[in-house]
């Protein structure tokens, strides 16, 4: 039987890594609720796949490295850093073929289910726009 945090793992690597966002069934409930600056009111299960998919499809070489995974009960905490090439359109913007990197923190609830029935995301919308040059930041007049 897997672990909890081998699944995490697991389910990250196959949706973020890989583009299988169906293996994100195996780890978020039909109820579930994703909550971030960029993504409110929150996102159900099949936006937030959508999501994934949307951006899988402008950094295709996307990664996504669990820096940390903390689980206590039914709580955990995920520190990340995804990093990836922008080669198609993303949001309106062309393929600027920059590398970006961005990292934010997830925490989530389990259900007694054992599926994770909400998260809330802390990222930094900005630096992603910043690193494929849409904002510019420390600009002299």
């Amino acid at each position: 039987m897997t672990s909890r945090r081998q699944l995490v793992i697991d389910t990250w690597r196959a949706a973020w890594d890989l583009g299988d966002v169906d293996a994100l069934d195996r780890l978020l409930a039909p109820g579930y609720l994703r909550f971030s600056v960029a993504d409110a009111p929150g996102l159900d299960r099949d936006a937030f796949k959508a999501t994934v998919v949307t951006t899988r499809a402008s950094f295709p070489d996307l990664t996504t490295t669990i820096e940390d995974l903390l689980i206590d009960g039914d709580r955990m905490a995920v520190r990340w850093q995804s990093t990836g090439t922008h080669t198609h359109s993303f949001l309106g913007v062309p393929a600027t073929k920059r590398k970006i990197t961005v990292s934010g923190a997830t925490f989530a609830t389990f259900g007694a289910d054992g599926l994770v029935h909400s998260e809330n995301v802390t990222w930094d919308p900005r630096g992603l726009l910043t690193a494929i040059g849409v904002i510019s930041v420390g600009q002299d007049s």
